[in-house]
C-alpha cells in the first residue's frame, strides 16, 4: 500500500470563549481513536477583539499499523499555501486567514460562520467602520478551493450548543478526514461538558453542511422587513406613493425606526422633511440615489443616542434574553447584569429643559473642573432599584421634544437638509457628498463632540465655500469627500487640519491660474 506523502493540515481560527481549544481536542481525540497519527499546537494571540487564538492540527491519513514502525514528522505551525482546511468561527477570522496566505485555490477548504462579531476598530470608527462582508465572501470564493459558509452561531443558539460543535459537524460533512461519525460523537461525549447539547449542535451543523455542500454556497437568511403597525400603515402607503421605488423601501424602514424611537408624529416629520429632498432629487435627475442616501442618514440622525434611548436599550427584554443565552443560563437560573456608567455634564444636560441646560453648559465653559465632572455608577439591571432607575429614564420618551438635546439636534438637521437641497441646484454629486457628511455625527460624549467639531470645520471651510463657488465646481465634490475621509480616519482632527489646509492651498492656486 502506498503511504501518504503529507498530512492533512487544519487551521482553526476562533475567538476567545468559543471553544477553539475544545474543538481541537475533539478532532485530536477522534483521530487518535481512529488510529491516525495526529499532532496539535495552539498559538495564543490577542486579536482585534482581544481574544482570538489560532490552533493548528496535522493528521496523517494512514493508520499507525500501516506505517510499519515509521514515525511521521508533523509540523508545529501552519505554512502559507500549505493548509488544507481552515475552520473559522466568524467571517472576519476567515478573512484574516486568507490575508495571511493560508487559503489557496489549489487545496484549501474554508468552513466558516457567516455571522459577524464586530472588531474593536470597526466599532471605534467615526462613521460606518464595518468591513464589507460581501467583499470578504467574494475574496474567499475567489481564493479558496471550496467554501462552506453559513450562520453557525444561529444554529448553535437554536440547539443550545457551542459554536465549536456546529463547526465540527460541518467539518465531518466535508469528507476531508478519514474519521468515522462515531469517533466524533464519542469524542464529544468523552469531554463530558454539555455533551447532549453539543451532539445536537454537531448533528445540526452536519445536516446544514450536507445540504449546502453540493457547491460552494453561502447560506444567509434573508432579512425580513418588520411588519408595520396599524398606526403606520396609512403613512407607509403615502410614502410608497410619494417617493420613487428606488428610495421608498429605505424611507419606510426609516419611518418604522422613528416610530419605535419616538412616535407616529416623529415618523411623519421624517416624511415631511424628505419631500423637498425628493423634489431636489427629481430636479437634479439623481434617479432616487440622493433621496435614498439622505433618507438613510436622516433616519439615523433623528434617532440620535441620548440617555433615554440608552436606558431603554439597557432594559430591553431582547437584550436581557440575549445575555442569558450567551451566558448559557438555564431556565429559572438567576443572572446578574451590572451596568457601568459614567455620565458627564453634557449627557446629563441632554434631558433637561433648554433654559436650564444652557445655563449649566455656559457655567461649564467658564469652569474647567465642571466640564470634567463625571458621575461614576454601577447599576444592577436585574435588581428592582437598578431596573427601576433605568425604566424611569426610558419613560421620559414623551418628554424628549422639550429637552435641550432634541432642540439642538432638530436645528442641526434642518440646516444640514437645507445645504443638501441648495447643493442639488448645483449638482446631484455635490448634494450627495454633503449628505454623506452625516457619517461624522454619531454616538454621544467625546465621540459626538469630536464629530460635531469636525463636521463644523468641513461645513465652514469646504461646504459653504463650495456652494458659494469659492471652490472650483470641478474640485468641490473631491474636496468634501477628501475632508470627510480625513475626519473619519483620524477623529482627533490632525489629519483633517492638514487636509483642509491642502484644499485651501489648491483653491488659491486654481483661482490664481484663472
Amino acid at each position: 500500500m502506498k503511504l501518504p506523502t503529507r498530512p492533512i493540515t487544519i487551521l482553526i481560527a476562533a475567538l476567545g470563549g468559543e471553544g477553539g481549544g475544545v474543538l481541537t481536542d475533539w478532532i485530536v481525540s477522534a483521530a487518535s481513536s481512529a488510529g491516525l497519527p495526529v499532532q496539535s499546537t495552539s498559538i495564543p494571540g490577542v486579536a482585534q477583539r482581544t481574544g482570538a487564538t489560532t490552533y493548528y492540527i496535522e493528521v496523517l491519513p494512514a493508520a499507525w499499523a500501516e506505517l510499519d514502525g515509521a514515525e511521521p514528522v508533523l509540523a508545529l505551525s501552519p505554512g502559507a499555501g500549505d493548509v488544507d482546511i481552515v475552520l473559522a468561527s466568524e467571517l472576519l477570522e476567515a478573512g484574516r486567514a486568507l490575508a495571511n496566505g493560508f487559503v489557496t485555490d489549489d487545496r484549501t477548504l474554508v468552513v466558516a460562520s457567516s455571522h459577524r462579531d464586530y472588531a474593536i476598530a470597526e466599532k471605534m470608527a467615526m462613521g460606518d467602520g464595518r468591513y464589507d462582508s460581501s467583499r470578504l465572501l467574494e475574496a474567499i470564493a475567489q481564493h479558496a478551493n471550496a467554501s462552506l459558509i453559513f450562520d453557525m452561531k444561529a444554529i448553535a443558539r437554536e440547539t443550545g450548543a457551542m459554536i465549536n460543535a456546529v463547526m465540527l459537524g460541518a467539518l465531518f460533512a466535508s469528507n476531508r478526514l478519514p474519521i468515522a461519525y462515531e469517533a466524533f460523537t464519542t469524542a464529544i461525549r468523552a469531554a463530558g461538558k454539555a455533551a447532549e447539547a453539543n451532539i445536537r449542535g454537531f448533528e445540526a451543523g452536519l445536516e446544514t453542511a450536507e445540504r449546502l455542500s453540493a457547491a460552494p454556497v453561502i447560506d444567509e437568511p434573508a432579512k425580513r422587513a418588520q411588519p408595520a403597525t396599524r398606526r403606520l400603515l396609512a403613512l407607509e402607503t403615502q410614502a410608497a406613493e410619494l417617493f420613487p421605488p428606488q428610495a421608498a423601501a429605505t424611507v419606510i424602514d426609516g419611518m418604522r425606526r422613528l416610530f419605535r424611537y419616538q412616535s407616529r408624529a416623529y415618523a411623519k416629520l421624517y416624511v415631511e422633511r424628505l419631500k423637498p429632498i425628493a423634489e431636489a432629487d427629481r430636479a437634479a435627475r439623481a434617479d432616487g440615489l440622493l433621496l435614498r442616501e439622505t433618507a438613510r442618514h436622516l433616519a439615523v440622525r433623528m434617532s440620535y443616542e441620548d440617555v433615554i434611548r440608552v436606558a431603554a436599550a439597557k432594559i430591553a427584554p431582547s437584550r436581557i434574553r440575549r445575555i442569558e443565552r450567551d451566558m448559557g443560563a438555564k431556565r429559572g437560573e438567576p443572572v446578574r447584569i451590572v451596568e457601568y456608567l459614567s455620565p458627564g455634564l453634557e449627557e446629563t444636560s441632554q434631558v433637561m429643559p433648554v433654559w436650564l441646560a444652557r445655563r449649566l453648559l455656559a457655567a461649564a465653559e467658564k469652569r474647567a473642573w465642571l466640564r470634567k465632572l463625571h458621575f461614576a455608577m454601577e447599576l444592577n439591571t436585574t435588581s428592582f432599584f437598578g431596573y427601576f432607575r433605568l425604566w424611569t429614564l426610558a419613560k421620559l420618551r414623551p418628554m424628549r421634544p422639550i429637552t435641550y438635546r432634541y432642540k439642538e439636534e432638530q436645528r442641526a438637521i434642518e440646516e444640514w437638509l437645507a445645504l443638501i437641497a441648495q447643493a442639488a441646484t448645483h449638482s446631484a454629486a455635490l448634494a450627495f457628498e454633503i449628505a454623506e457628511c452625516a457619517r461624522l455625527l454619531k454616538g454621544y460624549g467625546d465621540t459626538l463632540s469630536r464629530g460635531r467639531s469636525n463636521y463644523a470645520l468641513i461645513e465652514t471651510r469646504v461646504v459653504r465655500p463650495a456652494l458659494a463657488k469659492e471652490i472650483p465646481p470641478s474640485a468641490a465634490c473631491d474636496a468634501i469627500a477628501s475632508a470627510r475621509t480625513a475626519a473619519l480616519v483620524d477623529p482627533d482632527g490632525n489629519g483633517l487640519a492638514d487636509c483642509l489646509a491642502a484644499i485651501e492651498r489648491q483653491n488659491a492656486l486654481s483661482f490664481a491660474a484663472e
